[in-house]
């Protein structure tokens, strides 16, 4: 077995250098040559690694004033890149990109030189805006088909202290030119200093360890969901081909807000007057589908309608944002139109991928059985703009309707829930379920399952909560899969409830396994904890460093062939 990383915290300072604490920040306050009044912010990403599986790459705290990997963000940048002396994080220089233009306007740490493609990273730096604005930190690069890319790493609380944020992972995809680590967001100077870039070891993982997929093969789809960013690191894409290579979940953007594609249904409105014809883009997604069908993984669509990451221009005249709401009639056909675009683009474009499943409508129900507030969730969160046009939540079986008319051949159609043990909403569903099931439109119930361990006797649900609601969804007759399973221990907490984590997981696999004739797919929502959307509350099955935990043995132990 591949020797797991140690939990080490440490800080490597020199002369010329700084490794600023991997797994721990540095906790004083630091500032030299100008004065704060509040200390200094530590954010971690929750990250540890052991000095002996290291190599730094990069290193600079601009004691020496050598600014030569760094420049503006591009030449229109009105930027000044200078060392200045008015703040610095443990000594008496920092880089300073004053007299910026705009958010987007900033320092960049150019990459080229520094990092190589396919390779993983992490990034530590110590970084503070003059006034209260929060800095984003990214990474931009050329992908090998000559497209620009931008992913934001991570955006800091609010500015006017020195923020040290430490072990930010990223990698480069192969192919890539023209990278770099930029630095954006407010208008006002921003100061770096302390930066540090490692270099961590390629596919670390657990060769030896059963797959999770050959345990549960003979039973149900074992699967994740991943971005394309996750495709860049050849350690993330090992973990997903040993142990959840029978189903692909794009995390993101296979939903509304990046398939819908806002330019071209202006464009097309402008050109033919025609407002009920949205416009569809795969672009986002393409990594994820590219590599989908390179390895001949199934994939499940997530999601057609929902009343979050969806453009509000959507449900307005002429694709206007602050225009007025269109009518039921209109946003019917614009429903159909939609959909009818989504899955004829998505099959001309990926024929050869198995799309064996659909979240067609995902969480329309609130936690009471009753539909959402009506209004706009860009606005007031989580409110829906379809209840604020239908009045109600009449849209569903519209969706499914459609879904049912243009869905390619073999995939199932899903109504995707969270909280979907609670007695209210899970009513809601059931009644929902029988009726659509009853016109034959439906297929299943996606129990998305974010749960949450605590400390483990207070969990919720509890097992049998879970057991119950599994029981009530099986009575409809319909298919159910298990669509975006994790569970939380308390945030930051170490190792400390990783057990009561993995006896919560037996459970709950457990009570999946008694219902397994009726599940046809388990979904982990995330390879790692570090890669999860609940990152600080290590949700997942494997550590950042992609080492199986307590959890993962598990699920396993009672269902090894």
């Amino acid at each position: 077995m591949i020797k797991k990383f140690l939990i080490v915290l440490c800080s490597l300072l020199c002369s010329a250098c700084m490794l600023a604490s991997c797994g721990q920040s540095d906790s004083s306050s630091g500032a030299q040559g100008g004065q704060q009044s509040e200390e200094d912010i530590n954010e971690d990403t929750g990250g540890t690694i052991s000095v002996n599986d290291i190599k730094i790459v990069f290193s600079g705290d601009f004691e020496d004033g050598n600014i030569s990997a760094y420049s503006k963000r591009s030449s229109e940048d009105a930027a000044a890149i200078a060392v200045s002396e008015e703040f610095a994080k443990g000594g008496k220089k920092s880089l300073c990109a004053s007299g910026r233009s705009g958010e987007k306007s900033g320092p960049v740490l150019k990459l080229e030189g520094i990092g190589e493609a396919g390779k993983d990273y992490c990034l530590s730096v110590a970084v503070m805006q003059r006034d209260r604005s929060p800095v984003t930190i990214g990474l931009e690069y050329t992908d090998k088909d000559g497209a620009a890319k931008s992913e934001t790493l991570f955006t800091t609380k609010e500015g006017g202290r020195w923020h040290n944020v430490n072990l930010l992972a990223f990698s480069l995809p192969e192919g890539s030119k023209d990278s770099c680590i930029f630095f954006e967001g407010g208008s006002s100077d921003i100061f770096i200093d302390n930066v540090t870039i490692v270099e961590l070891p390629s596919a670390n993982i657990e060769t030896d360890i059963e797959s999770l997929c050959e345990v549960f093969k003979d039973d149900f789809k074992v699967g994740t969901a991943i971005t394309p960013a996750d495709l860049q690191s050849r350690s993330t894409v090992a973990l997903l081909e040993k142990h959840f290579n029978a189903s692909i979940t794009v995390g993101n953007e296979l939903k509304p807000d990046y398939v819908l594609d806002g330019a071209a249904t202006a464009a097309y409105y402008k050109e033919t007057g025609d407002d009920e014809h949205p416009q569809v883009t795969f672009d986002k997604a393409k990594p994820v589908l590219d590599y989908a069908r390179s390895k001949n993984i199934p994939v499940r669509v997530h999601t057609l309608v929902w009343h979050s990451q969806t453009p509000s221009w959507f449900f307005k005249e002429g694709y206007d944002p602050a225009g007025n709401w269109v009518s039921k009639e209109k946003m019917t056909a614009r429903l159909e139109n939609y959909i009818k675009a989504y899955f004829e683009k998505l099959v001309e474009l990926y024929p050869d991928i198995n799309f064996y499943a659909c979240d067609v409508v995902n969480e329309a129900w609130m936690e009471n059985g009753k539909p959402r507030k009506a209004g706009d969730n860009k606005v007031h969160e989580g409110e829906s703009a379809w209840v604020k046009v239908y009045g109600d939540n009449s849209f569903i079986e519209l969706a499914f309707t459609f879904a049912r008319k243009y869905a390619p051949e073999g995939c199932k159609l899903y109504y995707n829930d969270y909280n979907e043990y609670m007695d209210g909403k899970l009513n809601a569903i059931l009644k929902m379920a029988k009726d659509l099931k009853d016109k034959g439109i439906i297929d299943g119930i996606g129990m998305q399952s974010h749960l949450d361990v605590r400390k483990g006797t207070d969990a919720f649900p509890s097992v049998d909560m879970y057991k119950k609601a599994l029981g009530r969804y099986s009575e409809l007759g319909l298919d159910i899969q298990i669509t975006e399973l994790d569970a939380t221990v308390p945030d930051n907490s170490g190792e400390q409830y990783f057990e009561a984590q993995a006896e919560y997981y037996k459970g709950i696999v457990n009570a999946v396994y008694e219902y397994k004739d009726k599940v046809s797919a388990l979904i982990f929502w995330g390879l790692s904890d570090d890669k999860s959307w609940r990152a600080s509350g290590q949700p997942l099955l494997f550590d950042r460093n992609n080492m199986a935990k307590p959890a993962f043995y598990s699920i396993i132990e009672d269902h090894k062939k």
